[in-house]
């Protein structure tokens, strides 16, 4: 058996500590708050209790992973009556010494906490190592307005801030809705930009950023300025692949739907949605949201957060 793996979390107004077992399955999580237990495998249930205590022994070194720790390391010890010592004019015998309980290792975590990520991170970094590898080309292209690949990243991940801006407000109104950015998903260094769940169901969004730009879009078409973009079809792709990953993760069956934010442009015409992929003003993106017929109750919200915020759940397994 592998390592455990405790890891709490905070956020929305709660403090919890999950603990994994070493194959990754959810042993059960702790309320910090109420000092409640939630255990989902209770023939584990004295290992659960036993790795919270040696958590709250090493706070910190949270998050952690610990070595499974056996039942006998919290069940009641009787007390044990020693043997009379036998010994002889020759030589005397020592009474067996009894080695403390061993202490359990701390080990680096499993997984790392997309929660952490900022929005727009992943695109930030890309243009700060263009603009690191070629400075003075940087500045005079900015001065001169010119459109590069620095400039691209940079905008959009401006765009990317924006939408998080809104979806932060969402959040203080409606505090059941989730959401993480930046997700590195897969081998090849594709992301989501944002990923919202919450009880109108879970959604893969994905901001454009175009200022001052003109966009039609129809069905399947989505213009820029008079140009066709790829939008839609990335969007339908992200989305599917996004369900498949959540899917694995939980258990049970997760839908995504992919929503297109188009940030920043002048003028805006929808003449008909796609079938299956959305395409929703950043200013109106809450608004759209919070319509949106509750589908998901909170614990199965809950649930699919959690599988979302682990950086193992968006990688190829096997």
């Amino acid at each position: 058996m592998g390592d455990w793996e405790v890891r709490r979390w905070r956020r929305y107004g709660k403090d919890r500590l999950y603990v994994h077992d070493g194959d990754g399955a959810a042993v059960g999580w702790r309320d910090l708050l109420t000092g409640e237990d939630h255990i989902d495998a209770p023939e584990h249930a004295d290992e659960f209790r036993a790795a919270v205590e040696v958590w709250q022994a090493n706070q910190g070194n949270d998050p952690a992973a610990v070595s499974p720790p056996s039942r006998s390391h919290v069940a009641p010890q009787e007390a044990v009556t020693a043997a009379p010592v036998e010994t002889s004019p020759a030589r005397a015998v020592k009474a067996p010494t009894v080695d403390p309980e061993p202490s359990i290792p701390v080990a680096p975590p499993m997984w790392d906490d997309l929660a952490a990520h900022r929005a727009g991170e992943m695109a930030r970094q890309q243009a700060v190592a263009l603009k690191q590898a070629a400075p003075v080309r940087t500045f005079v292209a900015r001065v001169f307005g010119v459109h590069t690949d620095e400039r691209a990243w940079r905008i959009g991940a401006n765009g990317e801030e924006k939408v998080a801006a809104r979806l932060a407000k969402l959040a203080k109104k409606d505090p059941r809705w989730k959401f993480l950015h930046a997700i590195p998903v897969g081998e090849n260094g594709s992301d989501i930009d944002h990923l919202v769940i919450g009880p109108g169901g879970v959604f893969s969004l994905n901001s454009k950023h175009h200022p001052g730009a003109r966009i039609w879009v129809r069905d399947n078409a989505f213009r820029v300025n008079g140009q066709q973009q790829p939008y839609i079809r990335n969007s339908r792709h992200e989305a599917l692949r996004a369900g498949r990953y959540l899917t694995a993760a939980c258990g049970f069956p997760v839908e995504v739907t992919g929503i297109v934010v188009p940030v920043g442009a002048d003028d805006l015409t929808i003449k008909q949605q796609p079938a299956d992929v959305v395409v929703v003003n950043r200013m109106a993106l809450a608004a759209w949201l919070r319509r949106r017929p509750d589908l998901l109750e909170e614990p199965t919200v809950d649930a699919i957060f959690e599988a979302a915020r682990r950086s193992t759940t968006w990688r190829p397994r096997g």
